[in-house]
């Protein structure tokens, strides 16, 4: 998990090195302070979603490139075999395999997501972003928190909502659960 932030974070300063912008400017841009900035650029902190898609759509990067440090070149249709997609450990409990990666200027992410069985008392680790997101879970069970609301959700199920309210998932029963995530842009 840790290389994998710390590539995230290595590509961001590469970004912001070839506008010649410094950590104050790129924060600036971004939205955020740049102690949080530059927690960023080293793989000190966990970087959301919701600040990648930021830095998306200020510097019209793609996500793929940002998270697996590769450049989209489809445009007409990508294929990702089983268990194939680029993967990458933002946070220690999750794991995300794009099935898009490889597609350029797609409207909305599609991931398989695993998420690891954490204490029971753990808080959810909350994360917003623009658009909308569709959760369908493949393999075990999981609690979601949509705005303060928990909900249960099994193999089979699927939820629609506003990823722009506060949200978190979490593995139940002390076994991993792997959804379908497909974030859609605004």
């Amino acid at each position: 998990m840790a290389t994998d932030l710390i590539q995230i974070g290595e590509r961001i300063k590469g970004l912001r090195e070839a506008l010649d912008l410094s950590p104050s400017e790129m924060a600036h841009k971004l939205e955020t302070n740049t102690d949080e900035y530059l927690q960023y650029e080293t793989g000190k902190k966990d970087i959301s979603l919701s600040f990648l898609q930021r830095i998306e759509r200020e510097f019209n990067v793609d996500l793929a490139t940002l998270m697996f440090g590769t450049e989209p070149k489809m445009n007409s249709y990508f294929i990702t075999r089983k268990d194939k997609g680029m993967s990458v450990e933002r946070v220690s409990a999750y794991k995300y395999q794009s099935l898009t990666a490889g597609f350029t200027n797609n409207v909305a992410e599609v991931f398989v997501v695993t998420v690891e069985p954490k204490p029971i008392h753990t808080e959810f680790n909350q994360s917003i972003h623009a658009g909308q997101e569709f959760n369908m879970i493949l393999e075990g069970s999981m609690a979601i928190d949509i705005n303060g609301k928990e909900l249960i959700l099994n193999e089979g199920d699927s939820i629609y909502f506003d990823s722009s309210l506060p949200h978190g998932m979490k593995a139940r029963n002390d076994k991993p659960v792997k959804f379908l995530a497909v974030i859609l842009y605004p």
